[in-house]
């Protein structure tokens, strides 16, 4: 069983909200499933850091959530700054439940296990202004985040952190998120969020401080998951 990532699919098959309208989406979402079922099992699991889908709600979403159900593997899926439709953990497992989308799970305020990892995470956010609607939103995610990577130590795992929004972007780190990290010794932290050649040029991928980053937006990834099993058991040694 492998362990896959890639965010921001953006999709919108129940909405009008065309991606390919961008440099590098055209065709996007064939090319995403030709891609996924080429490389993913139904054993295996496969993690999504937010930014999903462009519906409003959840009704609007049915239609991108029953897409990702039909592709292969388990599917952990986590809140990006798009995902409009997110609501309670509960009224979304119900609503997945109702629809028979048997292979989604949330990740929030939780963990995951996968053979001695714990997928750990939380949307995260920026602070670039100091604006204090900002300050508490980030420290909310940080808080967040502490929960999940607690979650998976308590049950004796590993964790490897999963978020949308980048904990460090060119020169800047988002001090809250990252400080979570480094008090917990986490090895690997994958993220999304970033667009385009100059964003994706900014990144960060590789080691910094002690953490190895590494962005997984799917125009990035070029519409094909991550296979970061052999990554991932390496932070068991």
């Amino acid at each position: 069983m492998s362990l896959f990532v890639i965010a921001d699919l953006h999709l919108s098959l129940g909405v009008d909200k065309p991606m390919d309208i961008f440099g590098g989406w055209d065709n996007y979402v064939q090319r995403l499933e030709e891609n996924w079922q080429r490389l993913v099992s139904p054993d295996d699991t496969v993690v999504i850091p937010g930014d999903i889908s462009w519906g409003m709600n959840l009704e609007q979403s049915k239609a991108d959530f029953d897409f990702i159900n039909r592709l292969n593997g388990r599917k952990i899926i986590s809140k990006g700054n798009h995902d409009y439709f997110w609501n309670s953990r509960k009224k979304m497992e119900d609503f997945f439940q109702a629809n028979g989308f048997d292979t989604l799970h949330i990740m929030h305020n939780n963990c995951f296990e996968y053979e001695g990892i714990g997928i750990c995470g939380s949307r995260g956010w920026i602070n670039e202004t100091g604006d204090p609607d900002d300050v508490k939103v980030l420290k909310r995610e940080a808080q967040r985040l502490e929960v999940s990577i607690t979650a998976a130590e308590i049950q004796g795992l590993v964790p490897v952190v999963f978020l949308h929004y980048p904990p460090v972007f060119a020169d800047s780190v988002n001090v809250e998120i990252f400080d979570v990290l480094m008090k917990h010794n986490i090895r690997y932290c994958f993220y999304g969020h970033l667009h385009g050649g100059v964003a994706h040029s900014k990144s960060v991928n590789g080691l910094y401080n002690g953490i190895q980053m590494r962005l997984v937006s799917a125009d990035y990834l070029k519409f094909v998951p991550l296979d970061i099993t052999n990554i991932v058991q390496s932070a068991k040694i």
